[in-house]
């Protein structure tokens, strides 16, 4: 029987913690086929991104993407997940496109947090109060219970909205204060100028980039990536993709090396010492898709 997995019924069975130990069971598999396709009407897309993995299955995320939607108050974006048994090929589930969008994207920046950053860090800065910006602080919270958070967002009025869905969290008014002060910096704006500098960068922070996702978009500068050690979740999916590090190593600021390892080499991210700066940078990626609709199929099950 097919499962029809709802985003608030769905929601209700997930961890957080539990899932970044799903996403890197799921790299210990061998490594996923992935292909995208997308079909254009105007300014109106239809965005399919599939992949399969020997020993897990395959899944379809199937996205509308409609901007004037925003216009006469529906939503711009809209879909669903497909998962399909790796043993015959049958319709497992169909999950709410949303659900695991937001497990998906927050997941895989928890997964390295997890990893690289400082187990006494205890001031977290969220830079965009955009909806992962609000996952951000449900997930972080959950591996760093002790921690402080503050939100820091272009527009005052999204900061303060923010903060009224989380009492707690306190205002940011200036970006550098805020950089400055934290020891770990998670980033999710739609920025195409680069908003986090190299030289306000602390010694033992960890610097998550997750909202650039062309070519023409980056959150820190070659000064921030050049001080950091960096990693990917997939060399495949952010070097050549992405203009974080597109970018940087196209101009000659870093090379291919700089990066030190992806998420199929999970045993590399680990942290040097407590001064040094780990940066992260977030490219998701449909293989992310399917291993968190697994999990999330999984756990409606109670498995």
């Amino acid at each position: 029987m097919t499962e029809m997995i709802p985003f608030a019924e769905g929601e209700k069975r997930l961890d957080w913690m539990a899932l970044t130990r799903a996403i890197a069971a799921g790299h210990d598999l061998p490594k996923a086929k992935v292909e995208d396709v997308f079909i254009y009407r105007g300014n109106d897309t239809l965005l399919n991104r599939s992949a399969w993995i020997d020993g897990m299955g395959l899944a379809v995320k199937c996205a509308t993407i409609f901007p004037a939607n925003r216009d006469v108050g529906k939503p711009a974006i809209g879909g669903a997940v497909s998962l399909f048994s790796d043993d015959d090929g049958s319709l497992e589930a169909i999950l709410d496109f949303h659900l695991v969008t937001k497990w998906k994207t927050v997941g895989d920046s928890l997964l390295a947090a997890t990893r690289l950053a400082r187990k006494d860090s205890r001031n977290i800065l969220i830079v965009g109060a955009g909806t992962v910006g609000h996952g951000l602080r449900a997930a972080y919270a959950t591996a760093f219970p002790d921690a402080r958070f503050t939100i820091w967002n272009r527009s005052p009025k999204g900061a303060q909205e923010f903060a009224q869905d989380f009492p707690d969290v306190a205002i940011a008014d200036d970006l550098e204060t805020a950089v400055r002060a934290a020891d770990i910096v998670t980033s999710a704006t739609m920025t195409t100028t680069p908003i986090i500098k190299g030289e306000w960068l602390q010694p033992g922070q960890h610097i998550d980039l997750i909202g650039a996702y062309r070519p023409d978009m980056r959150e820190a500068d070659d000064a921030a990536i050049k001080r950091a050690r960096v990693f990917v979740d997939n060399r495949h999916t952010t070097m050549d993709h992405i203009g974080e590090l597109k970018t940087p190593l196209a101009e000659g600021v870093i090379t291919r090396d700089h990066v030190v390892a992806d998420y199929y080499d999970l045993a590399s991210f680990t942290r040097n010492s407590a001064s040094e700066i780990t940066l992260f940078k977030n490219g998701g990626g449909a293989h992310l898709d399917l291993m968190v609709s697994r999990y999330i199929l999984d756990a409606w099950k109670g498995q």
